[in-house]
């Protein structure tokens, strides 16, 4: 078992591993979508992924979840994080989003959040909202810019706003109703749900297969690839990782981090793929990153003149 110390350093690590993992579900989907359909793929990667978590559940003899109405709570928060998620991210790339743009529309779950917590009598502090506010402006800088190439359509759009709405909705959830419980289980509940939706979609709306061979005739390695990286780093790090983030942290401070992946996102499809990144990007991702500090940064203790009063 980790020392104390240790165990508050990766406690402390959780949020940038968390960012650089999530950040990656989006260079995947461009990786993986030119070989597949994408509800197929998912269907898959929920299929693999709850074998896994299984397999870890078992073996570790972990708790299950107390009742049926936590697993139905945790089912739910499976449809919204997974399926409708997943499902709108991976259809807005497959049909002609770039990366980067899609994290970036993802990107505005923060504002979402802030808005629906205030709406609910919940407080957002001022310099919470000037981060949000920051944040914001950072990604129409770049979403702004990116309209003008054909990379935005209806079609694609509405999918990323599905996905938007959906992990909004999810993560609101999940710290609402879902009370904390073993992160494998409570995974594998989540999975099994996503892949009951998922899959009656992929079979009744893709006819495509899944290219596992490549055009120069042996194995597709992309594909391959692409579907390890979304069951082990994705589904069994990334969304562990979310879980247990949603609950040891307040709703607006979590789901600020998401503010970070799109930039993230940003440099490795740059790297990858070729991307752009201009200077309006680069000051979006400047605004961003201020944002994001303003959001998460703890209050500062009262002075003794305040406390006295």
């Amino acid at each position: 078992m980790p020392s104390p110390s240790r165990q508050d350093a990766l406690v402390r690590a959780m949020p940038a591993v968390f960012v650089v993992i999530w950040a990656t579900g989006f260079i995947v989907a461009r990786y993986g979508m030119p070989h597949s359909p994408p509800l197929k793929f998912l269907s898959m990667r929920y299929a693999l992924s709850s074998a896994c978590f299984l397999a870890w559940a078992v073996l570790a003899r972990a708790a299950w979840p107390r009742d049926r109405v936590q697993g139905l709570h945790l089912a739910i928060t499976g449809i919204l994080m997974h399926a409708g998620y997943l499902g709108g991210v991976w259809a807005a790339v497959k049909d002609g989003m770039g990366a980067g743009l899609a994290a970036l529309l993802v990107g505005l779950q923060p504002v979402l959040t802030a808005f629906w917590i205030a709406a609910q009598g919940g407080r957002v502090s001022r310099r919470q909202w000037s981060g949000l506010a920051l944040g914001l402006a950072g990604l129409l800088l770049v979403v702004w810019q990116k309209l003008g190439f054909g990379e935005v359509h209806p079609a694609n759009l509405a999918c990323a706003l599905v996905a938007l709405l959906s992990i909004t909705a999810g993560t609101l959830y999940q710290k609402r109703y879902v009370a904390p419980c073993d992160v494998r289980t409570a995974n594998l509940v989540q999975l099994l749900a996503a892949l009951a939706l998922t899959l009656p979609l992929a079979l009744l709306l893709e006819s495509e297969p899944m290219a596992w061979q490549a055009a120069s005739g042996g194995f597709n390695v992309e594909l391959a690839g692409a579907m390890a990286w979304s069951v082990l780093g994705l589904t069994l790090g990334g969304s562990s990782l979310l879980y247990l983030l949603i609950q040891r942290g307040a709703a607006t401070t979590v789901t600020s981090l998401m503010y970070l992946v799109p930039p993230t996102t940003a440099l490795m499809a740059w790297a990858l793929f070729g991307e752009a990144i201009t200077p309006v990007i680069v000051a979006g991702v400047a605004l961003t990153a201020v944002g994001v500090s303003l959001v998460v940064r703890s209050p500062a203790p009262p002075s003794a003149s305040t406390a006295r009063s």
